[in-house]
Order: C-alpha cells, then sequence, then structure tokens
C-alpha cells in the first residue's frame, strides 16, 4: 500500500504545458496519501498562458490542492537542500529542456535548484519525462540519467509513434508509485510501458 503519512514531497512542474491537468490529478493523490507537498514551478509554468489553461489557474490550483506557496525563484529554491526540507522530489511533467540541463549539471531553475538540492543530500529525484525528442537529440540526455545515482523515473513510451515517433511521455497515473518505489531506493518496473494502441 502506497503511503507518504510524514512525507514531504516536492512536486516540481515544468513547461509541458498539455499535461499540467492530468498532473493536478497526482499532486491531490500525494496529498490524500499522507504527504504534505511543496509546488515548485518553471518560469514557464508561472508566467505563460496557453490554450491548456492561463498561468493565474494553475497556480491557483496548485495552492488551493497543497496549501502551501509556490517555489517559483532560484532564490527561494536554494534553500530546500542546506535545510533539508524534502523527502523526495518529482517533476512532473519534465520537458526535454529540463531533462537536457538536469544531465548536463546546469542549475538555472528553481525547479533545477531543488533537484540539485535534492541530489546534494543523496535523496531522490523521479522524472515524469513529456518531451517530442525523447528518442531524438534528447535520448543521450535520458539515458545518462538512467545511469546517475539517486535518478528514477516514471514508467514512460511513446505517446504517437506514428505522428510524433521521438515522443516519450510518462505515465503520469504512476507517479505516486514511483515514487514510494525510489524512497526504497527501487525503480519501479517495468520502466518501459506501451502509451497508446496502435
Amino acid at each position: 500500500m502506497v503511503n507518504f503519512e510524514g512525507k514531504t514531497v516536492g512536486y516540481a512542474l515544468t513547461g509541458s504545458h498539455c499535461t499540467l491537468e492530468e498532473v493536478m490529478e497526482q499532486v491531490s493523490r500525494f496529498v490524500q496519501l499522507g504527504a504534505k507537498v511543496i509546488p515548485i514551478a518553471s518560469q514557464s509554468v508561472m508566467t505563460t498562458d496557453t490554450r491548456f489553461g492561463t498561468t493565474l489557474h494553475w497556480q491557483k490550483q496548485l495552492k488551493e490542492l497543497t496549501g502551501n506557496d509556490i517555489i517559483s525563484s532560484i532564490v527561494d529554491a536554494e534553500p530546500l537542500g542546506p535545510k533539508n526540507m524534502l523527502d523526495i522530489i518529482v517533476i512532473a511533467p519534465c520537458t526535454g529542456n529540463t531533462t537536457s540541463k538536469l544531465a548536463n549539471a546546469m542549475t538555472d531553475s528553481p525547479v533545477l535548484m531543488a533537484a540539485k538540492g535534492m541530489l546534494r543530500n543523496h535523496k531522490p529525484v523521479v522524472i515524469a519525462i513529456s518531451t517530442n525528442d525523447g528518442l531524438g537529440l534528447n535520448a543521450a540526455n535520458i539515458a545518462k540519467l538512467l545511469a546517475a545515482k539517486n535518478f528514477y523515473f516514471v514508467p514512460f513510451g511513446q505517446d504517437n509513434p506514428t505522428g510524433k515517433p521521438n515522443s516519450l511521455v510518462a505515465d503520469m497515473n504512476l507517479i505516486p508509485e514511483a515514487c514510494y518505489a525510489a524512497l526504497q531506493g527501487k525503480q519501479i518496473q517495468p520502466m518501459l510501458v506501451q502509451r497508446v494502441q496502435d
């Protein structure tokens, strides 16, 4: 039974706007499973209105679901590591841009700073990939993270192999289960899953 009683989960969102509605359901699930959830958002999530929703809509929903303010700057994210404030962080959705920067040790956003703090403390960073170039240029970055310590993946697969053959998207419904396994030092299996029916 998945349970997060007594755990503090950092829930970080990056700019795969088409999946924000889907991941909000998982934020709610963490709260229902007993976690204290600290929301962290990239600049794209905090400033961009799209056909999938306005930034104010997503910000309001995050605050209402978690009861906490959103960490949205590098300065505000920096104390997460030194103060050891989180048990785990999940980046969901994790764009190709963020994946690339994680794999190459770049820290230029609150999400990346929060992840860096977790790695400093040897704690799990869980990635729920959502990128159109997962089997393109970003394949090398995903491979680097697969081989790196303290990184775990939410099971993922091709979401549109005919129309977007390089696209990879995680099964967002498995985020809590993937995090629960990661807290035990395990990668949830199977990691590669079928996301569409051809």
